[in-house]
Order: C-alpha cells, then structure tokens, then sequence
C-alpha cells in the first residue's frame, strides 16, 4: 500500500492511497475460500465447490466487499500512525468511470482512491488546581417563605357574588359566554360557555381582559383585540378578531386566612409543615440558581485558558443548528432583526462566534473526562429516563420505548449527565470562594446574564 499526503493546511489532511491489484485479488480468493464451505450450490457437495466456479458467481459482489473492508483498514492505518482524532466522518472518493469501476471489481487495475479528513487539534489541558470560581451564598430568609406562602395563598383565594347591579373590576373573577370571529366568520377555538376569568391575570389575549372592566351580569359586549405575532395557532396569529361576550357572573376576591386549616386543605399537617415545604423548595430554587452560576463562571475559564481551532465543519454544523432555530423562532413570532436592534449580519456573527465557544467547551469537557475515566453509566441514563418519565404523567411507557428505541435522544440525555460530572471533578480541584447575596441580586444577576447571553 502506498500513501501520499497531497494536502495539510491546519486541521484539513488529504491522502492519495493506492492499494495493488494482487492484494485485493488475495484478500478476495481468501474471502471465497471461506464462502465455500458456506454455500450450497446445485450440483456439488457441501464444501467441493471450486473456488473458481464460486469466483464467476460471487466474484463481483466479494471484491466489492474486499474493497470496502480495504479502505477501512487503510484509513484506520493511516489515522491512528499520525495519532489523528477525526472531527468528522472521512470523505473517500473512488474512481467513478464505468470502465474503471468494472476493471476494479474484476480485479484488473489497482485500487487507488483519496480520503480528506478534518482532524481535532492537540489540546493541553489547563491547570485546574489554579482556577478561582465564585461561588454564592444565599439564605432563605423568614420573609422569602412568607411571601411564597401568600403567593400560594392567592392562587387559592375564594371569590363570593358581587351584589346585584355591581359591575366588574380588575381582580374579579368573571363567568362568560362569548363566540369569536374574523371577518365575521367563526373560527375553530372561538367559542365558549361557562369560563371562568380573573380580570388582570393575563388569562386570555393582550386587551380582552381590559375591555372586561365595568361589565355586568347579563351585559354582552363586543371585545375587540388581535392575536399576538407569535401565537400558537398560525392562522390565528397576527389576526384582528371580535368576541361576543356576555357576563353570567361576578365574584369578588376574598382573603385566604393562612392558618393551620389553609395548610391542611393544602394537606399538609400544620401551618409550621407548610413553612417547612416552602422553605425546602426555595432554597432547590436557590440551589438551581447557584449551581447554574457556578458552572457558567467554570465554564468561562475554560473558554479562556483553552484557546485553539475548532474544527470548522463541527462549527459549521453548530451554527447551522442555533441559526436554523433563531429563523424558526423569528418567523413563528413575527420579528426581524431591526426589532431585536442588529442586523442579520451582525447576528450571524455573534452566532458563529457562540458556535464556536460550544465546540471548544464540549472537545475541552470530552479531553478531561477522556483523562480523568469520567464516565456515565447505563444506571445513570435508566434514572434520567424514568426521571422524564415521571414528568409527563399518563404517558410514562411512551416516553420510555421513546428513549429506548432512539439512540440519538439517549445520547442527548446522556450528554448533560456527562458535562455535569466533568463540572464536578473540576470543581473538587478548583479554589472556589463563597460570597454572600441576597436573593434579590441572586436573580438579578441571573436575569442580567440572560440578557447579556
């Protein structure tokens, strides 16, 4: 076998590889050596068949077969003597004429073809002992657990019958009646008897809850609003639409007495259980919060002190999965780019750059814990399935034969279990430094660098 590098410009190599004609017509005499006691064909017994009477009907179809093994081994050869990693899957290109290809699997000409890959670069590994992450502190404060409770409280507040005449006001809870149209023409959706709605809580579209103000029981108004740019239904959206409304019922908001007996009808035992449980869940939120903070600012310094080429197709390929979803989102909501204040080049831009960052962060993550034998187990992923599982009640066993029988949502599961482990092991070396925050800037920040992402 002979090889040429025809081609080495940064993480692109290119090979000419020529493989002589007598060592394919050897490797496939040996291939039908091995069919022959295989085979059963009309007229010899099992295992007499000459290998020449087999050549003249298999012939074609094992050369073809001994070519494609060839190239495997010869590509293998020549990546793991140089110490490759390969970015992507290698493009081979064989001869296409029809008398080249007839020579080749008639075993006449020798088996010369090219293979261009894109190689992952060297990447030397930081020293995690010298990285400092900021880790915060935040304590659940009597107050938290006592503004969470009302919150809880207000969601369960009763209403009673406004008196006779009484018109309604924001906050009221209204029983209606209406039938929405376009045009005048009815729509699937547009109808409704008996529903119930809280003035103000952002229930029904933009403007339909405002119009509600100051109606009465037996009133029937005409509600005139428009569909948002990004509503569900795409025949709906952006439309303008009138509802004929009409008010059965009025009821006020009452206060929710939280006591023990509130705590119980919540079933709870007490009062002081449901400050427990309230308690417990906000610190999971702050703990959420924290772990995200933690792990970007980890993230960051790795991105900083890991400054190599990335690959470009796995960019490339990157990019196109992020910008594909912002059009999507962009078209379904109505928006452009001047709405978001840039342009379409600029945010491809900043896209590409982000893509980049992506590739980088996860061949860094995949280097430590190739290094460090981080792994997941299968016991690992069966957790994170029933995990989804339970999340969507009544449908566990399709959400199960969903993951099962789809490895690339298996690994799509399994990748965030993965960067979780290796944030964990860099997180057991590195210095991190706690600080205290309350939960207002713990959320304000977070909120900051959403808007800044």
């Amino acid at each position: 076998m002979q090889v040429t590098e025809t081609l080495s410009e940064g993480l692109k190599h290119e090979f000419k590889v020529s493989v002589p004609a007598t060592d394919l017509d050897a490797k496939a005499d040996a291939r039908l050596v091995d069919l022959k006691d295989k085979v059963r064909l009309n007229g010899f017994r099992p295992g007499k068949v000459p290998v020449a009477h087999l050549k003249k009907i298999y012939g074609r179809s094992v050369m073809a077969e001994t070519i494609d093994e060839t190239i495997r081994d010869a590509n293998n050869k020549i990546f793991n003597e140089r110490g490759f990693r390969l970015a992507s899957e290698p493009k081979v290109t064989m001869p296409t004429e029809a008398k080249e290809v007839e020579e080749l699997l008639s075993g006449k000409s020798d088996l010369t073809y090219t293979v261009a890959i894109e190689v992952v670069p060297p990447i030397v590994l930081a020293d995690f002992k010298s990285f400092t992450v900021e880790k915060p502190v935040v304590d659940v404060l009597d107050g938290d657990v006592d503004d969470a409770i009302k919150r809880i409280a207000d969601q369960s507040r009763p209403f009673a019958a406004r008196a006779e005449g009484a018109k309604a006001e924001s906050g009221d809870r209204v029983t209606i009646n209406f039938k929405g149209t376009i045009d005048g023409v009815a729509f699937d959706g547009g109808t409704g008897e008996g529903i119930q709605l809280v003035i103000g809580s952002g229930q029904f579209i933009p403007g339909f809850e405002d119009q509600m103000i100051g109606i009465g029981v037996g009133e029937t108004r005409t509600i005139k609003v428009s569909f948002p740019k990004n509503y569900a239904s795409e025949k709906l959206a952006g439309q303008p639409a009138e509802f004929e409304t009409t008010a059965t019922a009025i009821e006020a908001p009452g206060e929710t007495v939280i006591d023990d007996e509130f705590a119980k009808s919540l079933g709870l035992e007490s009062l002081d259980k449901l400050k427990e449980a309230a308690r417990d869940r906000l610190k999971a939120e702050f703990a959420g919060a924290i772990r995200q903070r933690v792990k970007r600012a980890l993230l960051d310094r790795l991105d900083e002190s890991h400054r190599f080429e990335a690959p470009p197709s796995l960019v490339a390929e990157e990019f196109n999965l992020m910008w594909n979803s912002i059009k999507a989102e962009m078209e379904s909501s109505g928006k452009s780019f001047a709405d978001e204040n840039t342009t379409e080049e600029a945010a491809k831009e900043e896209y590409q750059k982000i893509a980049d960052r992506r590739v980088r962060l996860g061949l860094v993550l995949s280097e430590i814990g190739e290094k460090n034998k981080i792994t997941v187990t299968e016991d690992e992923v069966s957790r994170a399935v029933i995990e989804r599982a339970r999340s969507m009640p009544g449908r566990e066993k399709e959400v199960w034969d969903y993951y099962r029988n789809n490895a690339n949502a298996l690994a799509q599961l399994r990748a965030p279990i993965y960067e979780d482990k290796v944030v964990d092991f860099l997180l057991e070396l590195a210095n991190v430094t706690e600080k205290k925050l309350s939960r207002e800037e713990l959320f304000k920040e977070e909120e900051d660098e959403k808007t800044a992402a």
